[in-house]
């Protein structure tokens, strides 16, 4: 399986290190075309270039992939035009979201959940694993 893993970079780098840990589980259940989202430093070297490059490699992985999870408690644009792609390609996606006091989900992605193809969690970390088997089991 081919997984497409979705966190904050340019939006707020404060949950790598969450990203890494969720990154080596799904590894568990495959390929993670995207473990360089979890690299505390450098963040995006893995790529030689500019903007264009970049979305160009990751849109061809994300068209690669046969699942997308995304950590979507750091609000980030580009996570969010990741998923509209996913949406797009009719991918399945599994939306993680910690909640938080004065902060909410955006109503474009937890409105979008439909319990089968495009799934939305809140969670705490402890849950992870018990989440991703859920999601992956049916995929």
């Amino acid at each position: 399986m081919k997984i497409y893993f979705c966190g904050s970079i340019r939006g707020g780098r404060g949950d790598a290190e969450l990203y890494s840990r969720i990154i080596e589980q799904l590894k568990a259940y495959g390929t993670v075309l995207t473990e360089h989202v979890g690299f505390k430093e450098p963040i995006l070297k893995h790529i030689e270039g500019d903007d264009v490059a970049i979305h160009t490699q990751d849109m061809a992985w994300l068209e690669e992939s046969d699942v997308v999870v995304a950590e979507v408690t750091q609000p980030s644009l580009g996570v969010g035009y990741e998923i509209g792609r996913a949406v797009a390609w009719k991918k399945r996606i599994l939306c993680l979201y910690r909640p938080a006091d004065g902060k909410g989900l955006s109503a474009m992605v937890r409105g979008a959940h439909d319990g089968k193809n495009f799934i939305v969690k809140d969670y705490q970390e402890p849950e992870v694993p018990g989440i991703l088997k859920e999601f992956l089991s049916s995929s």
